[in-house]
């Protein structure tokens, strides 16, 4: 396995790892942003709070402005010691190795409100570092479908069942039209984060609705309000399912956004049906792909890009160990690189195996030897992220941006 150093190794080994709780981990959620899951301690594991679980933060940032996810972890070398006085330090138990880290801030939108009282944290977006995420219609139709007793939504997702968010964004199953009064809530908080905080850009994502021209239809209502809202020219990717042809096409005429990113999520047809039983069933692998070449023809290589789940392969029941899920997922990069598009890697814990003694170690290994092997067909097809999609900022759980800009220092 190729070991990365610098932040790109600290980042991986973060990621895999996780963080264990410790007293300054817990006090520091009282000023930063929060993590939507909770540290949940382990059996035996001291628990001051005897409760079993704790609030955290959400992100981490090192000096260098290198952006990781908190993933909670009681067997987690990895701890953190200081307070707001003298800094925060991020330790491991077994080097040694001291980073000064900062947590992303509890900045003031996500305690105000809008002026009808709505919290700007309900009113449809979310930041991690510089990206702002618009979601106004969380609630994803593939939750409330089975076929042969399986569900359709992917094997991965816990969050697009419609639930009370979907109720106060206005969401109602079969209804295609985001409701005004959400769409205006959302542009009172777009304003409020813009103004608090740098914004480099923006994404646009939602529940998937198993008509996906009717997805295509809600997605135009979206990007039209936002690019009048826009007022910064903030750029903006385009990430619902993949879309008719001529809707597509429509967005490009309309100049509504400057990336696409329609989420393959699992490269090779049988995983892709597995992991993502809703996507095949109502879109498919092969139209998937034929909607991102589409986008190529009009956006151009290197605008368009597909989030992939990488991880998820390593669950028990797909039977792949670590070096078969990374060759296949390197296959899926040459593939989809060839074709102008680039795959962005997502890490994603595997629930399942969590006995092994190798389990976290196994992770590791995978995300790692993805990624400089996906560095390298990226520099094959004279590819790179672009630095308006999104940059080392805000790829809390990726690791493209981190590696490319280690590699321009060094040629620097």
């Amino acid at each position: 396995m190729t070991t990365l150093t610098g932040s790109p190794g600290l980042k991986v080994q973060v990621m895999c790892e996780g963080i264990r709780y410790t007293e300054a981990l817990g006090l520091a959620a009282a000023h930063s942003m929060p993590n939507y899951y909770p540290y949940r301690f382990k059996p035996g594991e001291h628990d001051p709070t005897g409760k079993g679980q704790a609030t955290i933060p959400y992100l981490i940032n090192t000096a260098d402005g290198t952006e990781i996810r908190i993933m909670g972890n009681g067997d987690s070398p990895w701890h953190v010691e200081g307070d707001t006085t003298q800094g925060y330090v991020l330790i491991h138990d077994g080097s040694g190795q001291r980073v000064p880290i900062e947590f992303e801030p509890l900045r003031p939108w996500l305690t105000q409100k809008t002026a009808d009282g709505m919290p700007f944290s309900q009113a449809g977006v979310t930041t991690h570092g510089d990206m702002l995420v618009i979601n106004v219609a969380p609630g994803c139709e593939y939750f409330l479908h089975k076929q042969d007793g399986v569900s359709m939504r992917c094997s991965f997702c816990a969050y697009g069942a419609p639930d009370e968010r979907t109720k106060h964004l206005g969401q109602v199953t079969g209804q295609v039209e985001i409701p005004p009064p959400t769409l205006e809530r959302m542009r009172e908080a777009l304003n409020a984060v813009i103004s608090q905080a740098e914004i480099r850009h923006i994404y646009l994502v939602g529940g998937s609705l198993t008509d996906a021209r009717k997805e295509g239809e809600r997605f135009l209502q979206l990007a039209r309000f936002v690019k009048q809202a826009n007022t910064r020219g903030i750029p903006v990717a385009l990430g619902s399912g993949a879309l008719p042809d001529d809707i597509i096409e429509q967005f490009h005429r309309e100049q509504l956004v400057q990336y696409v990113c329609f989420n393959l999520e699992m490269w090779s047809e049988p995983l892709f049906a597995k992991v993502c039983p809703g996507k095949n069933r109502y879109v498919g692998y092969a139209r998937w792909i034929e909607a991102l070449e589409t986008a190529v023809r009009y956006w151009g290589r290197g605008n368009v890009y597909s989030a992939m789940v990488a991880g998820i392969e390593l669950e028990p029941e797909h039977g792949l160990e670590w070096e078969e899920a990374a060759r296949i997922a390197l296959q899926g990069a040459e593939d989809l690189c060839s074709r102008g598009i680039l795959p962005i890697y997502s890490l994603v814990w595997p629930v399942g195996g969590r006995t092994r003694s190798d389990f976290h170690a196994r992770i590791h290994s995978y995300f790692e030897t993805l990624n400089v092997g996906y560095q390298a067909i990226r520099r094959k097809h004279g590819l790179a992220v672009s630095d308006g999609f999104m940059c080392h900022r805000c790829a809390y759980m990726q690791l493209e941006c981190d590696i490319d800009r280690a590699d321009q220092a060094v040629a620097a």
